[in-house]
């Protein structure tokens, strides 16, 4: 028995006992809980330690100073392990720790609700960024321990004392430069933020860190208590047995009244419910619940009465300008918070900021040495260092927050934000953007047989009951499928469409035939299309003029090509009675296109009499 109880102090030395110089509190370090927006101290998984609720989308949680401290720490090491314990949102993707210089991420640690995934980013030893990624929802709004153990080319990832998984990787490059930053519960000032709860996020350099979390995982101390701790495992359950049952009682009482409840409906948006007719802003756009679903309508932002003092801008977090202070300097007006460099009688560049109506001098920070020719060095107005031509401020986050289907875009002397594919601006910064409903608009390509249906950034076509796609947007009547003896190839007419029938000696395959006619001549001395009949029909010059004024010159060339593969195919397959006949055939085609249906009838058919 006493050589029992001397194992259990050795095995929780070595469980609890980490040498605090291989020990990174992140908490401590960052002194949270100081003066950080967004960020506020709250109940946590136990009181052991303190923990924190992070909120909002303006918080900057990051300390040049204190980082450098905490690298020595970190910087070379092949060993080490990311602890936390955390309650995220439902939802919610966001960044745990991320230790980054400039845009290359040396160690991120990232859970993404949206996609159910525990992402490692870390940059490797021959200098390339890698993600390693584990299948595992984090984002459920309940507590879990997190540990993430890198040993050279190994990682482990355990949840809840739980080994999760267990990979080979490519070995991480801890060759972290200085002033490189260090940044919890988000990536940078404008990307990858956390909401939820965090505690005891620590960095261990050690590759069993985890032990120091779940001391249990040491399987290699075996303790004299393992049958007590059983049975008071097994008395804990009892208890929660009894909780349920009691509860599951109480359940079944309430069950038996839904007969006379009224149930409505709701609506779910970005991961949250909301109940009928009830009304929320989302970025730019008031919504509300309405018969259970979503509508929403842009905000029409009316223009700020200030006052002389002061001027509209944008806030982070609102939609629409407000009324800030302003400053008068030098003959021009800056807005509160705005930064402008000039240059003393010496030549010594001097930095003002804009601080409650008037220019207050703010202290220089050295700058780094550039590593451009003297050519390509920028000079900017918000800042005394220069930097080199091509510089990335998307990353730096010195650009507008790019908040709503919008992305930064790099300039010479700064960035913007601009709207992605398929949306426009909600406002004139283009920090927000709203989705275009091309089908509403009239601005797709669904031809034939298709029904147009909007998605967020995009559209799709959808066929028709009854027929089959033939590309992305166009579709067609099932065409007929014969059984034949031989091999061949030959084409045939079946309700006034023309189909190309291929096969073997058992079952043929029939297609329409879209490109017939596309491979004939057209050379430019070749001003028709000939069918083999001796009537005119409309020139290859006249049809593509008539493709470029129904498509647009805008279109892209694909959309043109494919114009001309179906008219082809319609002068290729229709009974030509008359020229009028042609042209209006070839409207058909392109009935949205209707209201132009005299000035190509006129231009078809001119080119005609002219031939």
């Amino acid at each position: 028995s006493h050589n029992c109880h001397v194992l259990i102090l050795v095995c929780y030395s070595l469980g609890f006992g980490v040498d605090p110089a291989l020990r990174i509190n992140v908490f401590d370090e960052l002194k949270l809980g100081e003066s950080y927006a967004g960020v506020f101290q709250v109940q946590g998984f136990h009181n052991e330690s303190r923990a924190f609720l992070f909120q909002g989308k303006t918080r900057k949680l990051v300390k040049e100073d204190v980082a450098e401290v905490m690298l020595q720490k970190l910087r070379d090491k092949t060993e080490f392990t990311v602890l936390a314990t955390l309650k995220q949102e439902r939802l919610n993707s966001g960044v745990l720790l991320s230790i980054h210089y400039a845009e290359h991420r040396y160690l991120e640690l990232e859970s993404s609700g949206q996609r159910n995934e525990i992402r490692l980013h870390y940059r490797t030893r021959d200098q390339r960024q890698h993600t390693e990624g584990f299948p595992y929802s984090l984002a459920d709004d309940r507590w879990h321990k997190l540990s993430v153990a890198v040993s050279v080319s190994h990682v482990v990832l355990h949840v809840d004392c739980n080994r999760i998984y267990e990979r080979v990787i490519e070995n991480p490059s801890m060759d972290i430069p200085s002033d490189t930053t260090i940044w919890l519960g988000q990536r940078n000032q404008a990307h990858g933020y956390f909401k939820g709860i965090m505690q005891d996020v620590q960095l261990v350099v050690m590759p069993q860190g985890y032990i120091s979390q779940c001391p249990d995982l040491n399987l290699t101390c075996p303790t004299c208590n393992d049958f007590h701790g059983l049975v008071q495992k097994i008395m804990e359950l009892q208890d929660v047995l009894a909780k349920t049952s009691s509860k599951l009682s109480r359940a079944e009482e309430k069950m038996q009244g839904l007969d006379g409840c009224y149930c409505e409906r709701s609506c779910s948006m970005n991961g949250e419910r909301y109940r009928e007719d009830e009304g929320w802003t989302d970025g730019c756009r008031n919504c509300s619940c309405y018969n259970g679903t979503v509508q929403c309508e842009t905000i029409s932002c009316p223009p700020p009465q200030c006052p002389p003092d002061s001027a509209p801008a944008y806030v982070p977090g609102t939609c629409c300008k407000e009324c800030q202070p302003v400053c008068l300097f030098r003959g021009r007006v800056y807005v509160e918070g705005d930064l402008k460099s000039v240059r003393d009688s010496s030549g010594n560049c001097l930095l003002f900021e804009c601080q409650e109506h008037s220019m207050q001098r703010v202290e220089n920070a050295p700058c780094p040495e550039l590593t451009c020719p003297e050519s390509d060095h920028i000079t900017l107005t918000d800042r005394c260092c220069k930097v080199c031509r091509g510089h990335h401020f998307c990353v730096e986050g010195h650009s507008p927050s790019c908040v709503e289907n919008s992305e930064c875009v790099n300039l010479e002397a700064g960035s913007c934000c601009s709207c992605k594919d398929g949306y426009r601006a909600l406002r004139d910064d283009s920090a927000y953007c709203g989705d275009i409903d091309e089908c509403a608009e009239g601005k797709h390509y669904c031809r034939e047989n298709t029904m147009c249906v909007n998605t967020p950034g995009s559209f799709m076509c959808i066929c028709h009951t009854g027929y089959i796609r033939i590309d992305d947007y166009s579709c067609t009547g099932e065409p007929p499928t014969h059984t034949h003896t031989d091999t061949h190839t030959h084409t045939h007419t079946h309700q006034s469409n023309t189909y190309i029938c291929m096969g073997t000696h058992t079952h043929t395959h029939c297609r329409p035939d879209f490109y017939k006619g596309q491979e004939r001549e057209r050379e430019k001395e070749r001003e028709r299309v000939s069918v083999g009949l001796t009537r005119h029909i409309c020139s290859g010059s006249v049809i593509k003029k008539i493709i470029s004024l129904m498509l647009g010159d805008l279109a892209p060339s694909h959309w043109k090509q494919m114009a001309w593969s179906l008219v082809t195919a319609s002068i290729c397959s229709v009974p030509l009675v008359s020229d009028g006949a042609l042209c209006t055939e070839l409207l058909y085609y392109y009935n949205d296109f209707i209201t132009n249906r005299d000035f190509i009838t006129k231009s078809c058919c001119e080119a005609n009499r002219k031939d």
